[in-house]
């Protein structure tokens, strides 16, 4: 009796085993992220500024919109660890509150992106024929304009502000989800699955949702990853061109661009944030890197 005890309990250890090596899942995933020391170091910096955006206003003794003009353009000290900018405002804090709109629009963004696209390259892939030809020739004039004139466009036309400046990037983004998802649907749908759950009346949107999607799921995490970095550095370029958050609120694009006419003199005030978004679409584009590394069946070990 112990002895089967013991086998069934050796191959539940074997099975687990044998889960977390499997490429795509959680275990493996995060196995083969904490291996790259560039992704690791990127996680860690992108939880600190997420971190920090929120608990800023709580643990840092000056407020991001108070006015000092004694000490403005106050070189990095004690008191001020990144210094002050033109108005005697505290640059730490506006920089780690100002990350809450930088990635609000980052991720509002992408998710707008994301739902589209994968809707449109969905349908377009899984149905083929005419929806197809409708749905790609309007993903190809979206996508017949450069990605940043087309934000900046569609951002002139919606006005300033967050949830605008979200939509400008976001329809600015959709086309490639929608020709990612599109393509990896095209490789897919003629498999044995496929055509056995519709053998057997699966509905079209089941189909699509419990079938389809999740064996096209690793491509798109890796581009939700990459989008993010790439719609936070629009942000901050649509804001520097005052197109995107309004002042007096901290988002980064807009600290360097109230801070342009005094960087020759003073050039931390354009410095500090200019780093941040740095190291911040650089982290992302990491960690982006290793979930493609992890996802990728070719180079399971």
């Amino acid at each position: 009796m112990r002895k089967n005890n013991m086998e069934r309990a050796n191959e539940e250890i074997r099975e687990r085993e044998d889960k977390s090596k499997k490429v795509g899942s959680l275990p493996y995933i995060w196995r083969s992220i904490s291996k790259n020391p560039g992704a690791m170091i990127g996680l860690f910096f992108l939880c600190f500024i997420i971190i920090m955006s929120f608990l800023s206003p709580y643990i840092m003794k000056h407020d991001f919109m108070a006015i000092d003009l004694v000490r403005k353009f106050a070189k990095p000290s004690r008191e001020h660890l990144f210094g002050c900018d033109q108005l005697g405002r505290d640059i730490m804090i506006r920089v780690f509150y100002g990350a809450r709109y930088t990635l609000a629009i980052g991720v509002g963004a992408t998710v707008l992106a994301a739902v589209s696209g994968v809707l449109i390259g969905s349908l377009a892939g899984f149905f083929g024929g005419i929806i197809d030809s409708i749905l790609m020739r309007i993903v190809d004039i979206v996508q017949s304009f450069p990605y940043m004139i087309l934000a900046i466009a569609l951002a002139a036309a919606f006005g300033q502000g967050l949830e605008n400046c979200i939509y400008a990037i976001g329809i600015a983004l959709m086309p490639v989800f929608a020709r990612l998802i599109r393509a990896s649907i095209f490789a897919i749908r003629g498999l044995e699955f496929i055509e056995a759950a519709t053998s057997i009346n699966c509905s079209t949107v089941r189909t699509i949702f419990m079938h389809v999607l999740p064996n096209t799921i690793s491509p798109i995490i890796v581009q939700i990853s990459m989008s993010i970095a790439a719609a936070g550095l629009s942000a901050a370029a649509l804001s520097f061109l005052g197109l995107g958050v309004k002042e007096p609120y901290p988002e980064w694009g807009v600290m360097i661009s109230s801070a342009r006419a005094f960087m020759r003199d003073y050039p931390h005030i354009v410095l500090v944030p200019g780093i941040f978004i740095v190291l911040t679409v650089l982290s992302l584009n990491l960690i982006g890197d290793a979930l493609r590394d992890a996802l990728d069946p070719k180079l399971k070990d």
